[in-house]
């Protein structure tokens, strides 16, 4: 088991020892201390990103008042149900909450209520949200971020990267106090509830494996259906490949060098492994594998097209063209949200996300009016408190948009 006091005020704790938790009884004996702290607790997960196929937690960090500061290895220790029947009715504290949850609730911990310091600091109003920057601004603490990138499957895991993630969850309640407290000033306490049950609420759930290929960078570069198609099962055989042996797709192969190879549809194995581009830890040890996919690809009879889908909005650069009144309203609207944000000292995309805001503008309700456009902002999924913000806004904008009148383009009269 791992403990510490309360973090200091310094990034530099005193050396403790840390070992992470990896056997039932040792774990069980954890459960129970930190059921026997006060407040809520700190928690944070370590990833190892960039490195494995999952996003599984190779590490959870807990720290709560009055018990101390607990490492675990997941891995290790496999179902979390009593820690989570001990803890789930506290706030938790997470920091970029939306980052975690995934997998932490792979593992059986499914917090009920949570503070997103990370949103928090966004709400606020702070310039800088990232987890060293707001420990910084609000505690006045240096806290080094050199492991941040680190492939946390690592076993076992280094002394000085284990004492990084304790200190990440003990400054944690701390900063989550102090965010509290200007969202409390600020009349922002409502609002940011509602953000943060928004965040539980949403579903986390991988994207569908016959789409994913269409994620792959460059992909808008690539021309030809049969071009496409390649790309497809290079993607979809790399993916396949990546998840048998648990490494992360990019290692393998990189995005650019599919995109490469799509595009450059070689003749045989050996013009592809002659291409510069086509590069990567796999790209001549599998290279049999590749070839076999753009062979498939080749031969398919299934060709893709890459199209938007009906719910798909043009860009709003083509709006002046493709819906003149559309583009004023969005242009109007766009305006007074910007003075809201200046107002309530808050990102404009925490106000209302540009999506949808580009939607209510594109096909506004009718009849047009405060109450049609706070029905349609609910029906797009925004909260509440975002509604009673922006609606009456929205309506005067879109009044004042109406009003505008037409430019006529005099060198084609």
């Amino acid at each position: 088991m791992s403990s510490s006091q309360d973090a200091a005020s310094s990034a530099e704790p005193s050396q403790p020892v840390h070992s992470p938790i990896e056997d039932r009884d040792a774990y069980l004996a954890a459960v129970r201390a930190i059921a026997s702290g006060q407040g809520p607790i700190a928690i944070d997960a370590e990833r190892a990103s960039g490195f494995r196929y999952s996003q599984r937690a190779y590490l959870i960090q807990i720290f709560r008042r009055g018990a101390g500061t607990f490492l675990f290895d997941p891995p290790a220790i496999g179902d979390f149900s009593e820690l989570n029947e001990a803890i789930a009715g506290e706030e938790w504290v997470l920091h970029a909450a939306s980052q975690d949850l995934a997998c932490l609730r792979e593992v059986g911990l499914n917090p009920l209520r949570i503070f997103d310091t990370e949103l928090g600091a966004r709400l606020a109003g702070l310039p800088r949200v990232g987890l060293g920057a707001v420990v910084e601004s609000l505690l006045g603490i240096h806290l080094a971020k050199e492991h941040s990138a680190a492939d946390w499957s690592t076993r076992p895991l280094p002394q000085s990267w284990l004492a990084y993630a304790a200190l990440d969850v003990e400054l944690l309640v701390d900063v989550r106090d102090a965010v509290a407290n200007i969202l409390k000033e600020s009349g922002k306490e409502d609002l940011a509830a509602q953000e943060f049950s928004a965040v539980l609420e949403r579903e986390f759930k991988p994207g569908s494996r016959g789409e994913g290929w269409k994620r792959l960078s460059g992909l808008h570069s690539i021309r030809g259906a049969r071009n496409l198609a390649v790309a497809r099962e290079l993607w979809e055989t790399r993916d396949r490949y990546a998840q048998q042996i648990d490494t992360a797709p990019g290692r393998l192969v990189p995005d650019s060098s599919l995109v490469a190879a799509a595009k450059a549809l070689p003749e045989s194995k050996h013009d592809l492994a002659a291409m510069k581009e086509f590069s990567g830890r796999a790209s001549r040890s599998e290279l049999s594998r590749w070839w076999e996919a753009i062979e498939t690809g080749r031969a398919s009879e299934d060709l893709p097209v890459l199209k938007g889908t009906g719910e798909t909005l043009p860009p709003p650069r083509v709006w002046s063209d493709r819906n003149p009144d559309a583009d004023k309203r969005l242009k109007q609207a766009r305006i007074a949200i910007t003075g809201l944000s200046v107002k309530l000292n808050m990102p404009l995309e925490n106000i209302l996300t540009p999506d949808l805001l580009r939607r209510v503008a594109w096909a506004p309700p009718h009849p047009l009016d405060a109450a049609s456009v706070a029905a349609a902002l609910s029906r797009l999924g925004a909260r509440q408190w975002q509604v009673d913000a922006t609606a009456q806004l929205i309506h005067e904008a879109f009044v004042e948009a109406s009003q505008e009148p037409d430019v006529v383009d005099e060198t084609h009269s």
